[in-house]
C-alpha cells in the first residue's frame, strides 16, 4: 500500500517491527553459534548439526505463504503476537527435551510460528513507507535478522558453557516472547485506508502475468544467496575449527563480527537500492560478484593469521546478510495492491525450501568428503551462474 502524506509515526513502528524480527529470530538464527555446544551434548555430525537448523526452517515453506495470505486478510499486531507466543511456549519445551529427536520436533513446531515475524514486519514496511524510502526501511528491519544472530554468537555460547545449551533455549524464548509481545500490544496500523481487499484480489490475478516475467530476477538470487547465508551461519565456527585451527571460542567471534556486519550491510545496500540510478538489482547483482570472490579468498585462507581470516569473515558476513535488504524491497515493489503479505510470502517461501535444503547438503558433503571446501566452491559457482544469466539490464 502507497502512502502520499508518509507519517512521522512511521519510523517508531519501524523500529517495533525490527525490535519483534531481532527477538524472533535471536535463537532460530542462533543455531550456528550453538552448534559446538550440541555436536558435543548428543555427539553430533555435521549433517546433523544443518538438521536442526532445517527443523527451525521446515514449516515456513509453506506457512510464509499461509502467513502472507493471512496478514493480507488480518492485523498484523495479531499473526504476529500469536506467532511470537508460539514460538516462546515451544522453545522452552525444546529446552526440556531430552535427545536429538525431541529438539528437532519441539524446532519444528516452533518454526510454525516463526514464519509470521518476517512476511509481517514486511508488510508493516510495505504499508508504512513510500517508495522513496522503502529499501532504507526494508533494510533497517531486515537487519533485525543478522542483529539478532549476531547476539546470539555473542549470548549463548556463553549461556551454554556456564549453564547448558538447556539454558540458552530458554533465553531464546524469552527474547521472542517479550518482543513479539511487545509488537502485538504497541502496533497500530497506518493511517491511510486499506485498499477494498476483493478488489485487490482481482488485481493480483489480473496482473499475474505481467509478474511472471519478472520471477526469475527475484527467485534465482533468493535461492542461491539465502544458501551462502545460511552456510555461513550454521558452519562457520566448525568450518574455523576443522580446517584453520581455530578454537570454537574464536570462530564463534568471527561468526559475530560476520553476522554484524551483515546487520549494517542490509541498511547501507538497501539505502543504496534507493537511490540507484540502475535500479534495485544493480546493488543485488555487486553483492552476488563480492560473495564470489569473498568464498573465493576463504577457501584459500587456511594458515593465513586471524586478522586476514577476520577480515574475510566481515566481508562475507557484509555481502552475504547485506543482499536481503535490496531483495526483499524488490519483492515488496513486485506485490500488486492488496496482495504485499502474500508476494513477499511466497518469495520467502521460495527460499525457505533452501533454507531447509542447504545446511544438511553442505553439511553431508563435508561428511563425504572430510572438507567444507568442496561446499563452499559450489556454491561460489551457483552464485556466478546465476549472476551471469541475469546480468541483462532491468528496470525493475
Amino acid at each position: 500500500m502507497s502512502i502520499n502524506a508518509p507519517s512521522p509515526n512511521r519510523w517508531a513502528v519501524l523500529a517495533l517491527a525490527t525490535l519483534a524480527q531481532t527477538g524472533g529470530c535471536f535463537l532460530v538464527q542462533g543455531l550456528g553459534a550453538l552448534g559446538p555446544a550440541l555436536q558435543e551434548a548428543f555427539g553430533l555430525d555435521a549433517a546433523q548439526v544443518g538438521l536442526t537448523m532445517s527443523a527451525a526452517q521446515t514449516t515456513p515453506v509453506v506457512g510464509l505463504l499461509v502467513a502472507g495470505a493471512l496478514l493480507d486478510r488480518f492485523s498484523e499486531r495479531l499473526i504476529v503476537g500469536l506467532g511470537a507466543a508460539m514460538v516462546g511456549v515451544t522453545l522452552l519445551a525444546a529446552a526440556q527435551a531430552e535427545s536429538y529427536g525431541g529438539i528437532l520436533f519441539w524446532l519444528a513446531v516452533a518454526s510454525v510460528g516463526y514464519c509470521t515475524v518476517q512476511p509481517g514486519g514486511g508488510k508493516v514496511v510495505a504499508a508504512w513507507f513510500p517508495p522513496d524510502t522503502r529499501g532504507l526501511a526494508m533494510g533497517i528491519r531486515q537487519a533485525g535478522l543478522p542483529l539478532g544472530a549476531a547476539l546470539a554468537a555473542l549470548i549463548l555460547p556463553v549461556a551454554a558453557a556456564r549453564h547448558g545449551w538447556r539454558a540458552a533455549f530458554d533465553l531464546g524464548a524469552v527474547a521472542a516472547l517479550a518482543t513479539g509481545l511487545l509488537f502485538a500490544l504497541l502496533y497500530r496500523p497506518p493511517p491511510a485506508p486499506l485498499p477494498d481487499r476483493k478488489r485487490a484480489r482481482g488485481l493480483w490475478r489480473e496482473r499475474f502475468e505481467e509478474l511472471a516475467p519478472r520471477l526469475p530476477r527475484i527467485v534465482f538470487p533468493g535461492v542461491t544467496l539465502v544458501s551462502v547465508q545460511f552456510a555461513i551461519t550454521v558452519y562457520l565456527p566448525l568450518d574455523l575449527r576443522d580446517r584453520f585451527a581455530i578454537p570454537v571460542e574464536t570462530g564463534v567471534k568471527l561468526l559475530f563480527l560476520a553476522q554484524f556486519a551483515g546487520a549494517l550491510a542490509r541498511i547501507l545496500l538497501a539505502a543504496w537500492s534507493d537511490r540507484s540510478s540502475r535500479g534495485r538489482f544493480f546493488p543485488l547483482a555487486m553483492s552476488m560478484g563480492a560473495i564470489v570472490l569473498g568464498i573465493a579468498a576463504y577457501i584459500a585462507a587456511p594458515g593465513a593469521p586471524v586478522w586476514v581470516v577476520a577480515s574475510i569473515a566481515a566481508w562475507l558476513g557484509f555481502f552475504g546478510f547485506g543482499w536481503y535488504g535490496p531483495w526483499i524491497a524488490l519483492v515488496s515493489e513486485a506485490a500488486p495492491r492488496g496482495a504485499i503479505g502474500f508476494m513477499i510470502g511466497l518469495a520467502m517461501a521460495i527460499n525457505q525450501i533452501f533454507v531447509v535444503l542447504a545446511p544438511p547438503a553442505f553439511g553431508a558433503l563435508r561428511d563425504a568428503t572430510g572438507t567444507y571446501a568442496w561446499g563452499w566452491s559450489i556454491l561460489a559457482l551457483a552464485v556466478t551462474a546465476v549472476l551471469v544469466a541475469q546480468s541483462r539490464p532491468t528496470s525493475t
